[in-house]
This record gives structure tokens, sequence and C-alpha cells, in this order.
């Protein structure tokens, strides 16, 4: 079969074996999967990643002990967990110290024509999800934690900084629980994406609102950005870091110190919540498919996906 292997910045296709399928995991044929910032960051050294990244994706289980899983399309959440630690037995096993993460840390990513996970990590795609639709079920996961993390009340003032792919979802997310959420970003064609659902957008310029909001989102992938998601905030409010970089990131500490601003990390969420959201048609998706491309033309398609402006690039098996 075919893979992505990320190897030193480079992008290489290789020829592997196909995936074995221990107990309890599935074998998945790979449908589309999304090429996002983190698999950029990877590429350029996060976590000092060498192998095959990919973690969003929808695809057709063709192997599995538990046959009630074959012929299945599917999404997977990417923590694998052991299911026996304190972190696991809270239901937290995105945080379990012995996880590995598809297509992140030690478990080869879903940019093949094959992959496996755990089947307690599969859900279903409902057939009125297009499969080009449920390549977002993790990324708006990711969105959906926020409201985990975090008590917004409905009716609530959200600043979120940054107006890419995540940034879009966000808005998207945090609108349809209630919260009145203003969008700032740097492309008006891109937030017009999220006005259907009543979200406020901005260009944001040199100037921005100081003290302003009681929660701000930061989703622009850059240190200058969570430096400004921090000044936006209200004294005592929070911010909620969304942005994966590669390397230090650099902020005035003074500034959540001196106002007493806490600061949330925040990664992946649960697939559960999501996938209503898109089924529901509250989080709409399908302007924000800049390209498709076939695995064989992986290359082309990470140099895509890194210029400016671009936003979602598929991956698809080779036909």
């Amino acid at each position: 079969m075919l893979a992505v292997h990320l190897e030193k910045g480079r992008v290489e296709i290789r020829k592997q074996p196909l995936p074995r399928v221990p107990d309890g995991f599935a074998r998945i044929r790979l449908l589309a999967a999304g090429i996002c910032s983190t698999d950029l960051e990877l590429q350029r050294g996060y976590y000092g990643f060498s192998g095959t990244p990919g973690h969003e994706f929808v695809g057709e289980v063709t192997e599995c002990a538990d046959k009630q899983w074959i012929g299945k399309r599917v999404c997977g959440e990417i923590n694998l967990y052991c299911g026996h630690c304190q972190w696991c037995k809270r239901g937290l096993g995105r945080h379990c110290p012995t996880r590995t993460v598809l297509g992140i840390v030690k478990h080869p990513g879903a940019f093949r024509e094959f992959l496996t996970l755990p089947t307690r990590n599969l859900h279903v795609v409902p057939k009125s999800i297009t499969t080009e639709q449920a390549v977002f079920v993790e990324p708006v996961a990711a969105a959906c934690e926020i409201l985990d993390q975090v008590k917004i009340p409905k009716g609530s003032p959200v600043a979120v900084l940054g107006d890419g792919k995540l940034g879009l979802l966000i808005a998207q997310v945090l609108q349809a629980h209630g919260a009145r959420v203003h969008l700032f970003g740097r492309h008006r064609e891109k937030m017009r994406l999220t006005e259907f659902c009543g979200v406020t957008t901005s260009v944001a310029g040199k100037s921005l609102p100081q003290r302003e909001f009681p929660f701000a989102v930061d989703s622009t992938g850059s240190s200058e950005g969570l430096q400004a998601t921090v000044n936006m905030t209200v004294p005592r409010g929070t911010v909620i870091m969304k942005s994966t970089m590669h390397g230090l990131v650099s902020i005035d500490t003074a500034v959540p110190i001196v106002n007493e601003i806490t600061l949330v990390g925040s990664r992946c969420g649960r697939m559960e919540a999501a996938i209503p959201l898109l089924k529901s048609g509250k989080v709409r998706v399908d302007g924000m498919i800049s390209d498709r491309f076939t695995l064989d033309r992986a290359p082309e398609a990470f140099a895509k996906a890194a210029t400016k402006g671009v936003m979602k690039v598929l991956l698809t098996a080779p036909v």
C-alpha cells in the first residue's frame, strides 16, 4: 500500500505492507483525510516527528474480529489509551501517560491507504454527513473541547482570533452554544462562512479591542496572536489557547499576571459532541475545502496546504 512519510521536512511516498490488526482493532481503508496545521508543524519538526502523519480522516472498515464493524464508514478518536490508569478511569484517555496518538506520537497516521485503530475509538458516520464533511469531525471535536473545559454562559461575549480552519469552526461551535461570538481575522471572504449563524466578524487591523472580552480564543498560530488575545481579555477573564506551534512562544507575562487572566491549553475533544453539530447543519464546512489530491500526490498537497490563504486540503486513496 502507499503511505505518506515525513522525514526532516521532506514529504515522501513509500510502499508499505498492510498494517496488522491486533485484538480489539479494526483495519480501515482511507476514503479521505485532511491536512491540518498540526501536520504542517510536524513537517517543520514539531515533536521531532518522523513517520506517517494524519489524524483527520474518514474511512471504511475492511477487517475486524467484531464483524458488526465491517463495511461501516467511520471516523476515529486519535488518542490510543490504556483504559486502566487514573486518567482513563476519569474518561480522560487523551491524557493517559502511556497513550499513543494517531499520526503524531508512536502510531502511524491516516495518510496511507489503510490504517488501524481500536474499535473503541471509532464512530460511525451518519449517512446524512458526506465523506468530505466527515473529515471535519476531528477538528470540530477540538472546537467542542473548549465547552468541556470552560463554562461559558449563554449570551456571553467571546472573541476568537484567527480565521483559519480551526478558528472558523470554533466560532461556529461557540455561537451554536449560545455565546455572542466576535471573530477577528485578516480575510473577510473566509469569515463570511460563519455569518450564517450570527457570528460578528471584523478584519483585524493594527489596533484591536483591549480589555473587552471575558473569554477569548487564540487560533492564530502565532505568538503575536496569543499576545493580542491576552490583551483583549478583561481582568480575571479566560484565554483559551488553540494554536499548535513548533518552537518557543514569547508573550509579555506581565499582562496575564497583573490582570489575573486564566490561560487554558486546549487540544482534541469528544467526537460524540461534534457529529450532531455537523448533522444538524449548525456547523457548516462545505466552503472550507480548497483542493483535493490523491495520496501519490502528497508532496503537492502539503505544498498547497502550506500556501497562505489556503483552507482545507484533502488527501484520498489512489483510484
